[in-house]
């Protein structure tokens, strides 16, 4: 009988998954949390807009005029349901640390989508359509995103107020949020896939013939 073997390392990847579905620390929390801040105000920075704050009074006083880019309202904006862009996010199992969370789809899904398009059944305990939905892990770190702003929202108005010159990461995450033993993740830098796309694409080449149906433990 023959048995579809994605290769040992995506395979390992896979079941590190089902048996580490672990969820995500503090660190990767406020990682990722500076991470989608940092970039819903960089959409803004450049926004040359004036805001004319209070009203005309009778006196004939003039209404006061700031600049969007450093006003109160930009960083409303930004925090506006700025934790709902961690549900973006999916678990590439096969990258280590918290870089296994990243925003589109994950090498090993990519590779599972490509198997059942090829008609290879592909049986991982839920319906194919459930696929794409937002992961216990990621829906947790969704939640622990919005405890931490709420808990330290001051210090996020302090950095965007007076201490922009320092990094977002740093003055939060670092300087507030954890202890020097949790910060680990901070230094994880994505450099590439390292060679494990190939890999795949000839697992997914091997198993375009395959007809049996194979659960996710085969996998």
């Amino acid at each position: 009988m023959e048995v579809l073997i994605l290769t040992l390392l995506w395979a390992s990847s896979i079941a590190l998954a089902d048996k580490d579905e672990r969820l995500p620390n503090k660190c990767e929390v406020c990682k990722f949390l500076t991470v989608e801040l940092q970039t819903a105000l960089d959409k803004s920075g450049r926004s040359k807009e004036v805001l004319e704050l209070g009203e005309v009074l009778d006196t004939g006083k003039r209404r006061r005029k700031i600049k969007y880019n450093t006003s109160e309202t930009r960083l409303t904006e930004a925090l506006d349901n700025i934790c709902e862009g961690i549900l973006q996010y999916s678990i590439h199992a096969e990258r280590p640390g918290s870089l296994r969370y990243a925003k589109g789809t994950s090498q090993t899904m990519a590779t599972l989508k490509n198997l059942v398009n090829k008609g290879v059944k592909v049986d991982l305990g839920l319906p194919y359509e459930l696929w794409d939905e937002p992961s216990v892990e990621v829906a947790d770190m969704k939640k622990q995103c919005e405890t931490m702003l709420e808990q330290y929202e001051d210090v996020v108005e302090d950095w965007y107020f007076h201490n922009q010159g320092e990094r977002l990461e740093r003055f939060l995450c670092e300087m507030h949020v954890l202890k020097d033993s949790e910060m680990e993740c901070l230094a994880e830098v994505w450099k590439g896939d390292m060679g494990v796309k190939g890999s795949e694409e000839k697992a997914a080449s091997d198993g375009e013939s395959e007809e049996k149906t194979h659960d996710a433990g085969e996998l």
